[in-house]
């Protein structure tokens, strides 16, 4: 149950910095336009912001992969604790921003810390 913890935690930060590099370097750009559906002169103005979303994603995946690479109990407890804000951030892009935020990224969080704690 352990490498599949592992597993799902790796793709869980796998995800966040997919996520970074779109909100980051290609927000601009064609990947960028479909990974949100926006046009560019949308996301012209919001590129700072989604830049700055982009960093936090990037915050998520780097305490992630700290979980996977630190002993225990520290490598236990930084994988519940970054898992838990994926689900926090997750749980609210759904009812602020859009519904498909909670299968994308609230789901697999969850699965994840199931794995993580069902391992521990």
């Amino acid at each position: 149950m352990e490498i599949l913890a592992n597993v799902l935690v790796a793709l869980v930060a796998a995800l966040h910095v997919y996520i970074l590099v779109m909100e980051m370097f290609l927000w601009q750009k064609k990947p960028g336009f479909g990974f949100h559906g926006f046009d560019p002169e949308f996301a012209r103005r919001t590129a700072a912001m989604a830049a700055n979303q982009g960093l936090y994603n990037g915050f998520l995946a780097a305490g992630l992969v700290w979980g996977l690479v630190a002993g225990d109990p520290t490598g236990f407890r930084a994988q519940v604790f970054f898992l838990s804000c994926v689900i926090v951030a997750g749980v609210y892009g759904a009812a602020t921003a859009n519904r498909r935020i909670l299968v994308a990224q609230a789901l697999p969080g969850a699965l994840a810390l199931a794995a993580v704690l069902v391992a521990q």
